[in-house]
């Protein structure tokens, strides 16, 4: 039995945000917590993934939550409030680390954002031990978009990125892919690096039944669910979907996710077998992956490096047929061929991904397997161990 400590998360993402880091961050808390430790989180009120602001008091139980930013209103353009949060959460955070410091044993920056702790890292003591979680590699985005605004930010991005992964006691990456190239951009210290998959939350329980009317039994469904950014590449997706439906009979195509991108789409879509609705609540996500014939998970081009999808973890843990579109040679596709999981492509081709749809409406799948793998690869337990060791 571990000796209890008190952990700090820095991060603004955080409960009740039901998706991505937020939810992540959550469950690491909750087991922290339950593993005894005293855990405080540094957030924001909850925004995502609409990136509008909306106060909340809601607590957990056995953890303090600290939140800031409820007036902040965030722009439109992607750079921009991406900029508004890393300064707004660098200023609320470099206050509060002054405050509670002295109570701190091991302080959890999770990346991105990264100003909050390049600041902060400034002030904090060196006894402090500093784990941080990289959920994504802004440098591996920031590098693929053109222009002299974008080269400016991809400067700072490199620098900050840098300076906070060498200030980092231990570094853990969610993929070996992520680690490789943090290793080769920024020649940080092998030693000090971890990998650790995202962890399942997907438990053995009845399914709700409220979704059957939105995904109805008598189609094919092909779901896309989740936050929806660029790393997505949604605007491709959507011309996917309009091609598999007109190419796949008694098909629908969904989006389930929220924020200004989902808007966009969901604006200039004209097809009626192409569906937008906002995210489901978390009683019923596994009902939405039960009622999902197949369940897409993208990557824009040449940005596998930069992420490893969280939610991954989960479809295969549900038992849900699951089609990845990633990189050539990437960690996603390797994992997929060495556990021989159902079905990953390494090209966006709207006929090499209709007929691979085809191919897996068609095919019958030993799901426990995959069900096994996921328990194997994808475990919060050694995550926990690697925080508090």
């Amino acid at each position: 039995m571990q000796k209890a400590k008190n952990i700090v998360i820095i991060s603004p993402f955080f409960f009740p945000e039901p998706i991505s880091t937020g939810k992540f961050n959550t469950d690491v808390a909750l087991k922290l917590q339950e593993e005894g430790h005293q855990v405080t989180v540094l957030c924001s009120h909850p925004f995502y993934p609409d990136w509008k602001t909306r106060y909340s008091s809601e607590k957990l139980e056995g953890i303090t939550i600290i939140r800031g930013g409820n007036k902040i209103k965030y722009p439109n353009k992607i750079s921009l409030r991406r900029i508004v949060l890393e300064i707004w959460y660098a200023l609320f955070i470099l206050k509060n680390i002054k405050k509670h410091q002295n109570k701190i044993d091991v302080i959890i920056p999770v990346f991105p954002p990264s100003l909050a702790f390049f600041t902060a890292s400034f002030f904090i003591k060196k006894e402090i031990k500093k784990i941080g979680i990289i959920h994504d590699l802004q440098i591996i985005y920031s590098s693929q978009k053109k222009g002299l605004f974008n080269k400016l930010i991809t400067f700072f991005i490199k620098r900050v990125e840098k300076s906070c992964f060498k200030t980092c006691d231990t570094l853990i990456f969610l993929s070996e892919e992520m680690k490789n190239s943090a290793l080769d951009i920024y020649k940080i210290s092998k030693i000090k690096c971890q990998v650790q998959f995202p962890f399942t939350t997907i438990k053995e329980k009845s399914l709700s039944n409220n979704l059957k009317d939105i995904l109805p039994d008598k189609q094919f469904n092909i779901v896309y669910s989740g936050a929806l950014g660029e790393k997505q590449n949604p605007k491709e997706l959507l011309n996917v979907y309009d091609y598999i439906s007109k190419k796949i009979s008694n098909t629908s195509c969904y989006f389930f996710s929220q924020g200004p991108i989902f808007e966009e789409l969901k604006k200039v879509n004209s097809n009626k077998m192409i569906q937008f609705h906002p995210l489901v609540r978390k009683e019923d996500v596994q009902e939405l992956y039960a009622r999902s014939s197949i369940q897409i998970v993208p990557q824009s081009p040449n940005t596998s490096k930069g992420s490893l999808p969280s939610k991954l973890p989960n479809i295969l843990a549900s038992g849900t047929k699951i089609l990845v579109i990633t990189d050539k040679n990437s960690e996603l596709e390797k994992l997929f061929n060495d556990f021989n999981l159902q079905k990953v492509l390494t090209t966006w081709d709207k006929k090499i991904i209709t007929s691979s749809i085809k191919e897996l409406l068609e095919k019958e799948y030993d799901f426990n397997r995959h069900k096994k793998i996921a328990q194997k690869l994808f475990n919060i337990n050694s995550l926990i161990e690697k925080i508090v060791t």
